[in-house]
Formats: structure tokens, sequence, C-alpha cells
């Protein structure tokens, strides 16, 4: 049975899952570029970013991360760096001309989805605020003398959820009306994606001084 306090659970993961930011809009351009199957992998290396958080805060290892200013300065520069890294690279991807660009393929090699799954464990892991959330989560959902089912129906829920929204961002910005629209804004988009990576970065990268 869910009780209110989990549905709280629920609903604080859902709504930071759901919010833009830079795994959600990472899928999306790749739904829209490359197609479904390569934004799926994108999507399943997030989650799976996800899921090493919340691994930590079940164990309690992210809350003696947070306590430790030193080790979510370092989170915070790795993560920043790796997204203006995304933010030269999209950047660069929206100055090409159309002419220049390789049409999308439902087939991908290995290697690109290797790097696409990569790319979104790397963009969770590097995001200190996904400690704080999962903290926040945990706080929430665990209280003195808790059931021995809470923390596995936590973990096991906020799962689920991200692979919903993440995969839905996938199967819904792939199909061929979002395709055809980013088509013609191609540039638009990427120059959005771009400016989105470069801001997220600068922040970490600020906040971690």
């Amino acid at each position: 049975m869910i009780t209110s306090q989990m549905m709280l659970v629920y609903g604080t993961y859902l709504l930071t899952t759901v919010s833009p930011g830079p795994s959600n809009m990472a899928i999306m351009a790749t739904a829209m570029r490359d197609g479904r199957n390569p934004a799926l992998v994108l999507a399943s290396g997030v989650v799976t970013g996800s899921f090493f958080w919340a691994m930590l805060a079940a164990t309690g290892m992210s809350a003696v991360l947070a306590a430790y200013a030193d080790v979510l300065v370092i989170i915070k520069v790795l993560g920043g760096v790796y997204l203006l890294y995304l933010a030269f690279r999209t950047g660069r991807s929206a100055m090409q001309p159309d002419s220049n660009r390789v049409k999308m393929q439902t087939g991908q090699p290995p290697s690109r989805y290797a790097g696409l799954y990569r790319q979104g464990v790397l963009m969770h892991v590097g995001n200190p605020k996904a400690v704080l959330s999962w903290i926040a989560i945990m706080s929430l959902g665990l209280r003195q003398n808790a059931a021995a089912d809470v923390l596995p129906a936590i973990i096991g829920g906020c799962a689920l959820l991200g692979i919903l929204v993440f995969g839905g961002y996938a199967v819904l910005f792939s199909t061929a009306t979002m395709v055809a629209f980013y088509t013609r804004l191609r540039r638009v988009i990427e120059g959005g994606l771009c400016a989105l990576f470069a801001i997220a970065g600068l922040e970490l990268l600020s906040s971690g001084k």
C-alpha cells in the first residue's frame, strides 16, 4: 500500500525529474536528431546515474559527501567542465551547414551507443544537485522505525518513474512530427542546447569556488 508519505516522495522525485534540465534537453535533442534508439540509450545512462546516487543515499554515503565541502567542490568542477565540453560540441554542431550533416540513421554503431550511454551517466553523476535531491528524498521517505520495505519502495518506485520520464522524452521527441520540427529549427535547437549546457556548466564552476 502506498502511503501519503510515499506519494510525497514520488511526487518530489517526479517534479525534479520532469523539470527541464541538461539531461532532459540532451535526450530531446538526441531523439529528434538521431532517432528513438540512440535517445533511449542516452536516457538509460541518465537513469543509471540517478540510480548511482540513489544507492549512495541509501547507504548514507551521499550525506557523508554533502558533509565534506571539498568533495562536492571536486564534483562540481568536474561536472561543470564536462557540461562546458558538451556546450562546445553542441555549438560546433549548430554551426555546421545542413549540407554537411549526416542524415539520421536507424542503426548506430556500438561505439556510438557506448558514447551516448557514457554521456548520460556522466551528466547525472557529475551533477551535485542529484546528491542533494536524493538526500531530501530519503529524508522525506525514511522515518525512525520505518518498515524494512520502505527503502526498496523508494528506490524501486523512483527508478520506475525515472525510466518512464526519461524514456518518455526519448519516445515522444522521436516522432515524425518532432523530427520534422527539429529539421526546420536545427540550429536554433542546438544553439539553445549549447547555451543551456554552458549556463549549467558555468553555474557549477562558480558555485564550486
